[in-house]
């Protein structure tokens, strides 16, 4: 069996000599016991080592979680407060001291981490520049703390190989222990049970076969009075393969437990050109994974880490899409972009804002692609990007204050942050006209009109981004002027990137040569900047057009003259089966609703007032031809008839069955397929009724049964009607 010893006590021994710390006779320490106690009475050597050891508090918690150890192992010695000797050493803590390199157990107690790592006083140091690409430093820092676990416990799915070392325990009624090692062929050799083969199984299926094997020699086993345990002694070690932008590619020798960290840091890290995006695994079977290190880098997150295998080639590729973070970030570096990723996730990245930053805007500037450059006579832009102010956190993108535009990025692309800037108490500047926030902001020195045009969220669809006007204050008040205005020239760089055909857009129906004039132009206090419309610029207007036409949906407007039959001919023309004289047009502007309309007399005197010119937002309808008059209301039997064109009002209320006894006849109406309505007209004691059209509706309401007779009112229509007919006749006569 092999030997156990105090393994705490050892390693505090080791690690206090190694310090130099003495007793109180002024000599070092000489056993177990007296060691410990001087360790717990300076606990501030532990900070003091933890310190000194390069890592962040982060970096280590990180470390802690990829071995399986609990985060917060050592976090009694990060703060700056009492530490409590009772509490502090423990034997997580002590497993975590162990792990991070800062000491370990060897024959002779602990030993410093210079003498693991093999380092001599004279060696040349490893080039450990900082780097100005995120998550690179902490490979540059890497010694002997990254290395895996070369022994300990591992987890039941780690699976055996050729050259691991086991430990098998049995206990009970048998007191056995047994030192195995797996060899090349893949077997153990154990005492007088013979060769049992693990390689390729996990620890639980070897436990498993273990203990079904040996229950045939020890009964005890089945019974349940003696117990096996198996555990690893020591780890094999596998051969990997680092290439591609590492600083030092090569093979290495690794523990079996090592994963893609563990290899990166062995290679010293990425170079300048690597990305920690998209790092490959290559294994001889063919497969293949693909790892983002970014999660890892940034929370601490080891769950997508790959286990290595024997042959295993890691490859880190160059980087594909860079930007650069500059200015009041928490982290300024330059990033390497996800396909999926925007301006919001790179500012993830970098900690966001910092507490000084300017949360209203921030800049791109961009290298335009060579067909760009070409169409812009430029090489590179700038897009000013206005930030909306937010103070709930569930907004999308939301990000200390200000929801971020998701912006796509270019390789190349810098942003940056600037810082408030010191605001001239009582002096400010203006702006006005079209910007999507007209106001009066802080003046501050160097403010230029530029950034008074961010500030405001910037020009909106129409403005005039030729020039902007500036009202100053006048220099000379002898004329008694009271103002002076400027011309600043602009450009279409104001406006977000908006690319068609390869060309940089600017606001429509103006095309704007390059200038920076504006960038370079100092506003003074009290400035006002006006921001003008483009000469005759609208926007355009849309119509609407449906039912029985070749082409029916939306169209633009042409001209401001163009008629009803110009946008029928637009759609293809009226279709066989569509009802011209049922054309209804229905009028957004005003909120006017349906205007009369008659199609046939349009079509066929287009130069007429019937055909109408069309206003934005109406909306024609041709029907489909319906050979049929409905009769609703109060006749006997509602029905729908087949129209006939000699037929008159009477001959489909004849065909309802006649008016009910309820009848109001004198009130009933036509609805006609254009949603004209006409009535019955009455002229002294004769009455018509109107005629139908197909698709026609007749309506006959019912009298009211509450309704009382108008006596006085029949009275006086009866006397003018005699008075009307006295006349005629008298002037007949004469």
């Amino acid at each position: 069996m092999r030997k156990r010893t105090n393994a705490a006590g050892i390693m505090t021994l080791a690690f206090l000599t190694s310090l130099g710390v003495e007793s109180t006779q002024g000599q070092l320490p000489t056993s177990i016991s007296e060691a410990e106690a001087l360790l717990r009475e300076n606990p501030e050597l532990v900070r003091a080592q933890l310190r000194d050891s390069g890592l962040t508090q982060e970096e280590i918690r990180a470390q802690l979680v990829a071995r399986g150890m609990p985060s917060d192992a050592l976090d009694t010695f990060f703060s700056d407060g009492f530490i409590d000797p009772e509490t502090a050493f423990s034997a997580n803590s002590i497993a975590a001291l162990e792990m991070l390199g800062i000491v370990r157990e060897g024959a002779d107690g602990l030993e410093l981490i210079e003498e693991i790592s093999g380092f001599q006083p004279g060696d040349e140091l490893a080039d450990t520049a900082s780097s100005p690409v995120f998550g690179h430093d902490i490979f540059r820092r890497a010694t002997s703390r990254f290395q895996p676990l070369l022994s300990g416990p591992v987890p039941d799915t780690y699976q055996l190989g050729p050259g691991d070392s086991l430990l098998l325990l049995l206990t009970g009624e048998v007191e056995l222990a047994h030192d195995l090692e797996v060899t090349r062929e893949g077997f153990v050799v154990i005492p007088d049970v013979g060769r049992i083969t693990l390689s390729g199984l996990d620890m639980a299926e070897a436990s498993v076969l273990l203990r079904e094997r040996l229950s045939g020699f020890y009964s005890g086993i089945r019974r349940g009075t003696t117990s096996v345990n198996l555990s690893i002694a020591e780890l094999r070690t596998i051969q990997i393969y680092v290439t591609g932008e590492v600083r030092q590619p090569g093979a290495y020798q690794l523990s079996s437990m090592a994963t893609v960290t563990n290899a990166l840091y062995a290679a010293d890290g990425p170079t300048d050109l690597g990305s920690l995006r998209s790092v490959k695994v290559r294994r001889k079977e063919g497969l293949e994974f693909s790892l983002d290190l970014y999660p890892y880098l940034l929370s601490g997150d080891a769950s997508g880490d790959v286990a290595l295998e024997q042959g295993d080639v890691v490859f880190l590729p160059l980087k594909d899409r860079r930007v650069q973070l500059s200015g009041a970030v928490t982290r300024p570096k330059l990033y390497d972009v996800a396909e999926d990723d925007d301006l919001a996730d790179v500012l993830i990245a970098a900690g966001g804002f910092h507490s000084m930053a300017d949360r209203k805007r921030l800049t791109v500037h961009r290298t335009l692609r060579p067909v760009e450059q070409v169409s812009n006579n430029s090489e590179r832009i700038v897009i000013d990007l206005a930030l909306t102010p937010s103070e709930d956190p569930e907004e999308p993108n939301h990000m200390g204050g200000a929801i971020i535009p998701p912006v796509g990025l270019q390789d190349g692309d810098s942003i940056v942050i600037d810082t408030i800037p010191a605001v001239s108490e009582g002096m400010y500047v203006s702006i006005a006209g079209l910007v999507a926030q007209p106001d009066t902001f802080p003046w501050h020195t160097g403010m230029t009109v530029r950034e008074l045009v961010s500030l405001a969220r910037g020009p909106t669809v129409g403005a005039d981004l030729r020039e902007a006007e500036v009202t100053r204050l006048p220099t000379n008040r002898e004329d008694g002027g009271l103002a002076e205005r400027i011309y600043v020239p602009l450009d279409s760089s104001y406006l977000d990137l908006r690319s068609v055909g390869g060309r940089v857009a600017g606001a429509p129906g103006i095309a704007f040569p390059p200038s920076g004039s504006a960038d370079d132009f100092i506003l003074n206090p009290f400035d006002l900047v006006q921001i003008r419309r483009q000469p005759d610029f609208e926007l355009p207007s849309t119509v609407i057009v449906s039912g029985e036409v070749s082409v029916p949906g939306n169209y633009a407007l042409l001209s401001k003259s163009e008629r009803v039959t110009d946008l029928i001919e637009r759609a293809g023309n009226i279709l066989p089966s569509g009802y011209p004289r049922g054309a209804r047009l229905y009028r957004a502007l005003d909120e006017l609703g349906r205007i009369d309309l008659d199609l046939p007399t349009a079509l066929q005197d287009p130069g007429g007032i019937e055909n109408l010119v069309l206003q934005s937002g109406d909306s024609i309808h041709i029907p489909v031809y319906t050979p049929t008059v409905q009769v609703l209301g109060a006749v006997n039997s509602p029905v729908t008839v087949l129209y006939r064109e000699e037929q008159k009002f009477e001959h489909y209320i004849a065909a309802a069955g006649g008016y009910r006894s309820d009848a109001d006849e004198g009130r009933s109406s036509v609805r006609y397929a254009n949603g004209l309505a006409q009535t019955r007209k009455k002229f002294l004691f004769w009455s018509s009724y109107p005629k139908p059209d197909p698709g026609s509706v007749i309506t006959v309401p019912s009298e009211d049964p509450n309704a009382q007779f108008d006596t006085m009112g029949f009275v006086t229509t009866l006397l003018g009607v005699l008075s009307s007919l006295a006349t005629t006749i008298v002037v007949i006569t004469r």
